[in-house]
């Protein structure tokens, strides 16, 4: 099924069932207020959540509305936890080798992960808010899935069982702001605004064969200013599937229902599928020339990140957002 959250009944918004060709939603208040309050519950509401996503599909809900997906706040407004992973590790590679770094072994089989800010995040047709262009402001295009409870020492096999909905994300950095914090040895922060979600989070059953239990096999696709920027597809390169991620994550602690897991930028070993982030591309020019030629985003620049089907139907909604200088 697919589920989205609309900008009304207070900060954690309300939850809507989407219909399948997201035309059409209907409010839930009688099963479950918000999607935090169904994950809470799951294994009780999914299958209440479930009928209703049949009545939409077939005609029969009695209170549809139309799906507006300017309308909506990220599927979690904001959650307990939010880690966002490096799993296409070939992109890691390129970033340390355009700065002259070596690729220590232990990337490759332990994953790189950090802790976002989750206590606000952004609709995902608001606008990419800076102070200031000179800090750098990229996108980055990842897949993402929202968690029930997982166990501390939970295994990959575990993990797997306990993913519930996928999601797309834009986990914006601010380029220009990385080295000094990274040079403090105590990771991102200020580098790291408001992350933006797709407008709907599905379960992987939606996904039919795309999904192998921990990895999506579609293109994601990118525009920058109306333009294509890269379609890497997000189940190729993927060094640690999401059921590692997860279990890496949760080593030494619990997860609350409702977690937030990111894969980091999808990234192709095949150039010919373009990039998921600027950054990215700035390494390729450099290792090429020596130097970065594609500027970072300015103002007023939009980008666009969405997944379709094999028959080319928007999955989960597209994120669009434009650049805007933070209202004084």
């Amino acid at each position: 099924m697919k589920l989205a959250t609309l900008k009304q009944g207070g900060r954690d918004g309300t939850l809507v069932v989407v219909s399948r060709d997201l035309t059409l939603c209907q409010p839930v208040p009688g099963i479950a207020r918000t999607l935090q309050a169904a994950l809470d519950e799951w294994a009780a509401i999914a299958p209440q959540l479930a009928e209703v996503y049949a009545a939409l599909n077939n005609g029969g809900a009695r209170h549809a509305e139309r799906f507006d997906p300017a309308l909506c706040h990220s599927p979690l407004p904001r959650a307990y936890q939010w880690a966002d992973g490096s799993a296409y590790v070939n992109h890691v590679e390129l970033v340390r080798k355009a700065r002259g770094a070596d690729m220590p072994p232990e990337f490759w089989t332990d994953p790189l992960m950090y802790q976002g800010g989750s206590d606000s995040f952004v609709g995902p047709r608001d606008p990419i808010h800076a102070l200031d262009e000179a800090w750098g402001i990229d996108f980055e295009a990842e897949v993402a899935v929202v968690t029930g409870d997982v166990r501390m020492g939970a295994t990959p096999a575990d993990c797997r069982r306990e993913i519930r909905l996928v999601m797309l994300v834009n986990d914006v950095s601010l380029r220009n702001l990385i080295p000094a914090e990274l040079a403090k040895g105590f990771g991102f922060f200020q580098s790291k605004p408001a992350s933006a979600f797709s407008p709907v989070a599905v379960t992987p059953d939606e996904l039919g064969d795309a999904w192998d239990g921990g990895k999506v096999h579609l293109p994601l696709v990118v525009h920058l200013n109306d333009e294509l920027f890269g379609r890497p597809n997000a189940g190729v390169d993927m060094t640690f599937d999401f059921p590692r991620l997860i279990a890496h994550v949760a080593k030494t602690r619990e997860l609350e229902a409702g977690s937030i897991i990111g894969s980091g930028t999808v990234s192709n070993v095949d150039r010919s599928t373009g990039s998921g982030c600027l950054a990215e591309k700035r390494c390729l020019e450099t290792i090429a020339s020596g130097k970065p030629a594609t500027p970072f985003m300015r103002f007023g620049d939009r980008v666009r990140i969405e997944m379709c089907d094999a028959a080319g139907s928007t999955i989960f909604g597209a994120i669009e957002q434009t650049v805007e200088r933070y209202p004084s």
